[in-house]
Parts: C-alpha cells; sequence; structure tokens
C-alpha cells in the first residue's frame, strides 16, 4: 500500500526568504526534468506518497565505478545480473533530489517474493542521481515493487520548513515489466571485482 502524499512547508521563515525557496524550486525544476528524461529513456513509473515524488525505472544490469584504497575501479555488472533497479526521490514541496536516504525495495510476483529487502545506495548519475543497484529476477514479470524510505536521521534546517521526513514511506508499482538484459562497458578501467547483485 502506498503512503498518503503530505504536503511539506514552503514558506518564508528566518531561513529561507521567497526568492530562495524560489531559487529551490527551480533545482527542482532541473531534477524533474532529469526525472523525465530517464522516465522518456527507460520507462518510469511514479507515485507522490509522504513527502516525496518517487519514480522507479530499471534497465538493463550495468556497471559502475567505486573507489578501493584510494583508486576508482571499474566493477562490470555480474554475470548473473540482468537489471540494475533505479529509484528517483525528490521533495514534494520543491522537486529536488533527497540524498542521505535508506531505500529498499520488495519485489514480487503473484503475491510470492522474488527480491525482498533489497537496499538501494545512492549512485551519482551522469544527469539523474538515483539510488540504485543490479539484481538477478527470473524474467520480465510484470512484478510489483514495493519501495520503502526509512524517516532519515540528518538534520533539517529551518523551524517552519524543516519539518518533513518525519515518517516512513512506502509506495508500490503495480505491474512492471523488467529489462533482462545486461550492459557490458569495456571501456571502463582499471577493472575490478564485478558489482555486486541482488537475487
Amino acid at each position: 500500500m502506498t503512503s498518503e502524499p503530505t504536503y511539506p512547508p514552503m514558506e518564508e521563515s528566518n531561513e529561507a526568504t521567497r526568492d530562495e525557496l524560489r531559487v529551490a524550486r527551480e533545482q527542482g525544476d532541473a531534477y524533474g526534468h532529469a526525472i523525465g528524461a530517464m522516465a522518456d529513456e527507460d520507462g518510469a513509473a511514479t507515485a507522490r506518497a509522504g513527502d516525496y515524488l518517487v519514480a522507479f525505472v530499471n534497465e538493463d544490469a550495468e556497471g559502475m565505478y567505486m573507489l578501493e584504497d584510494g583508486v576508482l575501479l571499474w566493477r562490470e555488472a555480474a554475470p548473473d545480473a540482468n537489471v540494475h533497479l533505479e529509484v528517483a526521490v525528490a521533495d514534494a514541496g520543491d522537486g529536488r533530489f533527497v540524498p542521505g536516504l535508506r531505500v529498499h525495495v520488495d519485489v514480487e510476483r503473484d503475491g510470492r517474493p522474488v527480491l525482498t529487502n533489497v537496499e538501494l545506495p545512492f549512485l551519482w548519475h551522469p544527469f539523474l542521481y538515483h539510488y540504485g543497484g543490479n539484481a538477478k529476477v527470473p524474467d520480465e514479470g510484470p512484478y510489483d515493487v514495493t519501495v520503502r524510505i526509512a524517516a532519515p536521521t540528518f538534520m533539517r534546517h529551518d523551524p517552519v520548513n524543516g519539518k518533513r521526513y518525519a515518517d516512513r514511506v512506502d509506495v508500490r508499482f503495480e505491474g512492471v515489466t523488467f529489462a533482462n538484459g545486461r550492459k557490458e562497458s569495456p571501456e571502463g578501467s582499471p577493472r575490478g571485482q564485478d558489482a555486486p547483485t541482488a537475487s
């Protein structure tokens, strides 16, 4: 079940002028444009829940760089990985990306679990910051996906506008078709171990 949407404040305060709130919304507009571009490329399911706008996207499993002992190493998607799960989380008030969240995903089909409690860490991306990771699923589905976002522990500025993200939020997307492939990146170097796969 998807959490009811709430409406985080966007009001002038001793921390935020009208112009500063406008700047925040402009940042949010840019992030919304990036979500739209990703949706155009790979399709996306979006929903309002709690103080967030949440988008779920999936594509072929892919590699990524990771810093290990001071060296950036390319970690190719493991041979058994066949989907990359992505969750973009924006503030429902200003539209900006929300960092520092703990995001977990459950995937099921016909009421039976396929993936359970998969944690999706923050991933830097060329145009869309998101939480994500590779996984292994039996086929394209369709699947029902539940995204869980824990109430963050980071501090919030502003005695008026800082009252947000107080509750855990659940978002359910039903009937989602998954990619079933793996994107290789021969130009990534130097190479490290394969990226982890949730199954």
